[in-house]
């Protein structure tokens, strides 16, 4: 017999389809903070309550695993439009980060330049390093299978730096051309990454504490009980801001939210603008983070950025974090099958051991600030997305003292020019006979990222991996 579908949502999506997206995943961020409380494994981890409640809006979702009863499916009603809503907080995110400002270093601009630039060549580095080796390993080691397509290895890069949005647009890519299995392993490939990224990355979070690797948390296992269930005690609670404005005129929490959302709705409107009228693709987010970056100096100019608590718009910021992660992993599809399970294991195999490589080697060496907060950061976005970089940075780095998404955004621009050139030429490339290219491509981009700081005197073979970060 026919299954039929429960839901509560019409058809088309409107603005209370939104607000019931937002209730539920409220609803399960808040079951997430009592498993947190409640259960020894998610504090042993720190997993974020947002990504608990993630996987459970993932499980009970429409993508996940349904009930039925009895011949009805049942499932937590998410609208269609909920995998579009991370996207959305990750321009709010850096539109908060761009209007704390952009404080130079006491160094000077030196240590400014030096601390954005190691910063690019590493991720630029690791980023070429995930298309070249793959691509050479299955060219060179894997033609004894066959029926094994020559873009196989692009799903590592796909899923694992890309996330699940580029492997839906490669596997589209290769479905064109006629690989129509491409799309499930890469969104494979993507799940896979993000379940690397959180369990690996916070493993590698508790070792490099008890190493004195970070430098914002000491000893993982003596940290307070506050950080593992995330309940803090009357007493040591501390105010999340203060009142600058009168909410006789405003509400307070009114006007910094509107001093963080102009700049984010301008950023998008640009990046569109150029996009339509001179068919160039910007980064939404790092355009947002440079119009708030604008507005702090403008704010400032006029003596109004007195009246902006720059830790409010840190808790916003924070806030939209919390969300993105969760509507980020409540969103995936996970494939049910994979054809090719032993050259997808061993590709697997080639991108954990490259990343975790990259982190534990490569960034004490090419960072001279905050190797550890940097590194970590970049080992979650690539393995999975954004929101795994997020739910790491904030495990040792809350308040971003380490000025990881500032550099992340200045250095955006770059990084997205590539990513878009990959996505959409690599795969082309791979379809019609011409993998030589692609990977003498990849191997030249990663060679000029080793390059670069080598001119640029920007090792630091010498300095201890436990050594002082930004204070």
């Amino acid at each position: 017999r026919s299954v039929k579908e429960m839901s509560l949502f019409s058809e088309h999506f409107n603005l209370y389809s939104l607000l019931i997206d937002l209730a539920f995943a409220s609803g399960f961020i808040l079951i997430g903070q009592f498993f947190r409380t409640k259960f020894k494994f998610f504090q042993r981890f720190f997993v974020p309550a947002s990504l608990i409640g993630g996987f459970l809006g993932l499980i009970l979702g429409p993508n996940g695993i349904p009930l039925y009863f009895p011949d009805t499916k049942i499932y937590v009603p998410f609208s269609q439009m909920m995998g579009s809503y991370a996207g959305v907080l990750i321009i709010i995110v850096f539109s908060s980060v761009g209007i704390r400002g952009f404080e130079k270093s006491s160094r000077g601009i030196k240590a400014d330049v030096e601390r954005i630039g190691s910063y690019l060549c590493y991720r630029q580095f690791l980023f070429g390093l995930q298309y070249f080796l793959p691509l050479a390993v299955c060219y060179f080691f894997m033609q004894n299978w066959s029926d094994l397509h020559p873009g196989f290895g692009m799903l590592l890069p796909a899923g694992f730096v890309g996330g699940h949005g580029t492997a839906a647009a490669v596997g589209e890519t290769f479905a064109e051309f006629g690989w129509q299995h491409a799309r499930d392993l890469a969104m494979t490939s993507a799940t896979i990454g993000i379940l690397v990224g959180i369990f690996g990355g916070v493993f590698m979070i508790q070792l490099g504490a008890s190493k004195g690797y970070t430098s914002y948390i000491k000893d993982f296992h003596s940290l307070p009980d506050s950080l593992r269930t995330g309940l803090i005690p009357e007493g040591e609670r501390n105010s999340i801001g203060s009142e600058s404005v009168s909410p006789i005129s405003i509400d307070p929490l009114a006007w910094h939210f509107g001093i963080i959302l102009l700049p984010a709705g301008l950023g998008w409107i640009i990046t569109n603008l150029c996009r339509h009228y001179w068919k160039i693709n910007l980064p939404s987010f790092a355009v947002a983070f440079l119009v708030a970056l604008c507005f702090f100096v403008f704010l400032k100019k006029t003596g109004s950025y007195n009246y902006v608590d720059r830790r409010l718009c840190a808790r916003i910021g924070s806030l939209a974090t919390d969300y993105l992660v969760f509507f980020g992993v409540a969103s995936i599809k996970v494939p049910i099958l994979i054809e090719y399970f032993v050259p997808f294991a061993v590709l697997m195999i080639v991108g954990i051991v490259t990343t975790v490589w990259g982190f534990w080697w490569l960034a004490p060496y090419m960072m001279p600030d905050n190797w550890f907060e940097r590194g970590i950061f970049t080992y979650g976005v690539y393995t999975g997305v954004f929101a795994i970089g997020f739910v790491l940075l904030r495990i040792v780095d809350p308040d971003n003292r380490s000025k990881t998404l500032d550099d992340v955004a200045i250095t955006a621009p770059i990084s997205n020019i590539t990513e878009i050139l990959s996505v959409a030429m690599v795969p082309v490339l791979l379809s019609t006979g011409q993998e030589k290219t692609a990977i003498v491509t990849a191997g030249l981009y990663s060679l000029f990222f080793l390059v670069l700081p080598t001119v640029m005197k920007w090792w630091y073979f010498k300095l201890p991996k436990a050594r002082t970060g930004i204070i």
